[in-house]
């Protein structure tokens, strides 16, 4: 195999995994660090970074060639790496964790385009491009297995230090045989539109996660992050309306048949950050489990995700793409509403199997929205119309984590101070925590009902995503 394709094939998982490997060690984290309230910034700072970046380098590369930009990217992520094994506490982990994102940014749109340089025929293409989406799959069984182990053998910290040999190897074997013709291609970069987004988003992430825990939602400082998000924001639209290369195209909100899939495509990876971040906090503080047990609660998504994406090629033909996600939203529906249905009194086959229809209906979905995004662009911006769903993917998992952080912290912020032990952990360690045994108990009831909360929104999301279903295009734009 080429030695390019290999590093590649290796920077990729890295990103990946990086994405999952954190959800089973976040209570670990926590007890170390402190700052339970701050949980959805660890997962929100990472991807709000990486969706910005991800655009921004796609359009760098172009101007200063892959191979200088991808190598930029990795350096970036593995020094993000390393402080974040080094961080002292949440505030400067969650630092870190955005310098991590903004490296990871650059990996996903540079790989696939060197993809296409490197293979020369569609075949050939079509089968790199597998080994990266295997590459994603496997990372999702990989990453919460491997974090759990090294935590539980180890220490949390080597989570990120162990990206570092691995990153290097993989800027070896691309300095060196990668062999780039660059062609100057002129491209507007839009960083105004850029530091504007980022800067109204943050603020607005800001005010929900910090607001969970005051209730201070009409605060003198509340108002004002209110302010800066909506001047921002709004600044914003008028600055991509006039952009000449906008990093959010606003002309494709236009299409109604595109807003749908995108619709479809929040809702959906929505309800996946949820999942991947709250069912280790069940099994570890409610169910007793150990970081690696944990990580096995979330096989069963990666998995079934990963066949129902082979099953939902075998149906195409057979039928129509617009049938295939709407079954896939049926599963979503009847897992999220048996994750939900959690207590401190569930089993493990209970997350065991809501999330694997969980893993099931993304399966049928994910693929199909793409092949659905090709009928119903307009063929000139098809490469755009791409670039906003993986945009939109990325972006609704860092306002899922947001919101479901809010919900989290509603429910349980109040019920735990309530025991005058400071904050508590999610470890699930409360009977060596000084901790009587009507304490624990009612330590994993309020936690197991703070988890149900949020599941209780993504069966919301679910609900959603059922209904957009209904308004997926069947036919192509030239056809209609």
């Amino acid at each position: 195999m080429n030695k390019v394709f290999i590093a590649l094939l290796l920077v990729t998982a890295l990103a990946a995994i990086e994405g999952t490997i954190v959800s089973t060690a976040i209570p670990s984290i926590t007890a170390d660090l402190l700052g339970v309230d701050l949980i959805s910034w660890i997962y929100s700072a990472y991807l709000l970074a990486s969706a910005i970046a991800a655009i921004i380098f796609g359009k760098l590369a172009d101007l200063f060639g892959r191979k200088r930009m991808i190598i930029t990217g990795i350096i970036i992520f593995l020094v993000g790496s390393m402080l974040c094994g080094l961080a002292q506490s949440m505030e400067q982990l969650i630092v870190f964790r955005a310098i991590q994102g903004i490296g990871a940014g650059s990996i996903l749109p540079i790989t696939l385009t060197m993809v296409g340089e490197l293979y020369k025929t569609e075949k050939a293409r079509a089968k790199g491009q597998s080994y990266l989406s295997m590459v994603w799959g496997v990372s999702g069984v990989v990453g919460p297995l491997f974090g759990g182990f090294i935590v539980d053998q180890v220490s949390w910290h080597f989570i990120f230090f162990i990206n570092v040999p691995f990153g290097l190897a993989s800027i070896y074997l691309i300095a060196k045989h990668y062999k780039e013709q660059i062609e100057a291609v002129k491209r507007k970069i839009d960083y105004l539109g850029a530091v504007l987004f980022t800067i109204g988003m943050v603020a607005l992430l800001f005010v929900i996660i910090e607001n969970s825990k005051t209730q201070a939602w009409l605060s003198g400082q509340s108002l004002l992050m209110y302010l800066i998000a909506v001047v921002f924001l709004g600044i914003f639209i008028w600055v991509e309306l006039r952009a000449e290369e906008p990093i959010i195209p606003l002309a494709l909100f236009k299409n109604g048949r595109l807003m749908v899939i995108n619709a479809l495509t929040l809702s959906g990876m929505s309800i996946v950050i949820g999942v991947t971040v709250y069912i280790p906090i069940f099994a570890q503080s409610v169910l007793g489990k150990n970081a690696t047990q944990a990580g096995l609660l979330l096989t069963p998504m990666s998995i079934f995700w990963t066949v129902n994406s082979i099953m939902a090629g075998y149906l195409i033909g057979r039928l129509t793409n617009k049938r295939i996600i709407q079954m896939g939203t049926i599963l979503l529906v009847t897992g999220t509403l048996l994750l939900a249905r959690l207590s401190s009194g569930s089993s493990d086959f209970s997350a065991y199997f809501a999330s694997s229809l969980v893993g099931l209906g993304m399966g049928f979905i994910m693929p199909m929205l793409m092949i659905s995004i090709q009928k119903v662009a307009n063929p000139k911006q098809l490469g755009i119309s791409i670039g906003l769903n993986s945009f939109t993917n990325t972006f609704s998992q860092a306002i899922g984590a947001a919101l479901f952080g809010m919900i989290f912290n509603l429910a349980t912020s109040e019920k735990m101070a309530s025991l005058g032990k400071g904050e508590i952990q999610l470890n699930g360690e409360f009977a060596r925590g000084g901790f009587s045994l009507e304490e624990v108990s009612f330590l994993k009831e309020t936690i197991a009902n703070g988890v149900s909360y949020v599941y209780v929104a993504t069966f919301v999301f679910a609900i959603c995503a059922l209904i957009f279903s209904f308004f997926v295009a069947t036919k192509s734009k030239e056809q209609a």
